[in-house]
């Protein structure tokens, strides 16, 4: 086995069992290995740290997969024991939906493996070098583990560039996924297209914020006899309109820039048999549009913000907390006394910090008095891993107006 050896000092966030080894942390590599092969770590006075997948072309060097150099890594034994622990972890979300995350990268000792079950067929994302090598015999693990139908691959991110990877979409596995896969959320039906949808087709990190916003709007129908007025923004296939709707909201206003997503919601609230006269969909750009509905004098009981990633990179935070601040800052303008700000980011450049010190300065701005009253993140079919805090990506904050 080829020795990939670290710099001196390099190798304390490996003692802490941080998952990743930066190019810049390599003082040599003893041979010429392969992309995704196996390499043992070494610390510069030779102590061996564990066994990673080295990747040629990434700023990650190696992603780990353990930190014990006599496991046999390499054994098809060793990523199918991970794939059914992974697998069972899950199995309690199947009592709310179908539709769950059943491997996280990192989190599930799989760096860089992202698979999602809608109903039974599952969507792969291989977004490093190590996986990727050993990408059939992780479809057929996984077919086995899930009893899935079949396994289609999204690998088509940038993140595969940036691996020195090309990008492929198509079945790896079983049979060929339906164009539109029927889930069920807490209630509410969503139709799924894995082929063109964003990510693997639907966000699924963000159910228990989705589950929130329907409790709120529940809620304030039983308290004030009425439904709420609500504005979803960057609203893509209705997940926060939808989930709104079932708690028994008045009207919701979705906007969003893409016809072909909107097309797909207005179907979704067809699904649910939700009054059309209620839901308006509206086709803009969200920055433009909340300007002109602030111009207009327009308010609603709540606001949900959840846009795409502002922040690619660190390179790219200045430009992304600038937007951030101003649609939080529109935002907050058109609320009503009393009424709830649901906000996000899932740009993991942004931390937690971040972005709560982008929204506190948007609440100055607007002149408003705000309390936080929740923080939302991904499901526990997202796990956090305790030493990889990267993998925090998704943060949110549910603000209600106090004045």
């Amino acid at each position: 086995m080829i020795d990939v050896v670290l710099k001196k000092g390099k190798e304390r966030s490996l003692l802490r069992r941080h998952p990743w080894v930066y190019d810049t942390a390599v003082q040599r590599v003893g041979g010429a290995p392969a992309s995704g092969e196996t390499v043992r770590v070494l610390a510069f006075d030779g102590r061996p740290l564990g066994l990673g997948a080295f990747s040629p072309a990434s700023s990650i060097r190696v992603r780990m997969w353990c930190f014990d150099c006599s496991v046999d890594v390499d054994d098809p034994l060793f990523l199918r024991r991970r794939i059914e622990a992974a697998v069972e972890a899950r199995e309690a979300l199947l009592t709310r939906t179908n539709a769950r995350r059943l491997v996280f990268g990192e989190a599930d000792g799989l760096p860089g493996l992202v698979v999602d079950d809608y109903d039974g067929w599952l969507v792969t994302q291989f977004q490093a070098a190590g996986v990727e090598r050993r990408r059939d015999e992780i479809a057929a693990a996984l077919m086995q583990a899930a009893g899935a139908r079949g396994v289609f691959d999204r690998s088509d991110a940038a993140t595969r560039t940036r691996e020195g990877l090309q990008t492929r979409v198509g079945v790896l596995a079983g049979d060929e996924p339906p164009q539109l896969i029927d889930i069920v959320e807490d209630g509410v039906r969503y139709g799924v297209d894995v082929r063109r949808g964003h990510k693997t087709g639907f966000y699924i990190d963000q159910r228990e914020s989705r589950l929130a916003a329907q409790r709120i709007a529940a809620d304030f129908l039983e308290r004030t006899g009425r439904g709420l007025r609500a504005l979803n923004c960057f609203c893509y296939t209705g997940g926060f309109s939808l989930a709104l709707m079932k708690g028994g909201a008045q009207e919701v206003v979705s906007v969003d820039s893409s016809a072909e997503a909107l097309a797909r919601a207005r179907a979704n609230a067809a699904m649910n048999g939700f009054d059309d006269e209620r839901m308006r969909w509206v086709e803009d750009d969200v920055f433009g549009f909340l300007r002109r509905m602030r111009d207009a004098g327009e308010s609603f009981d709540l606001v949900v913000l959840d846009p795409p990633k502002f922040a690619s990179s660190h390179y790219h935070v200045e430009r992304a907390a600038r937007a951030y601040k101003d649609i939080n800052l529109n935002g907050l303008r058109l609320l009503r006394l009393g009424g709830r700000l649901l906000t996000f980011s899932c740009s993991g450049a942004i931390d937690v910090d971040l972005f709560q010190k982008i929204v506190a300065g948007a609440v100055f701005d607007a002149g408003r008095t705000a309390w936080a009253v929740e923080r939302f993140g991904a499901g526990s079919d997202h796990p956090l891993l305790m030493t990889c805090p990267e993998g925090e990506y998704l943060k949110g904050l549910d603000l209600l107006m106090r004045d």
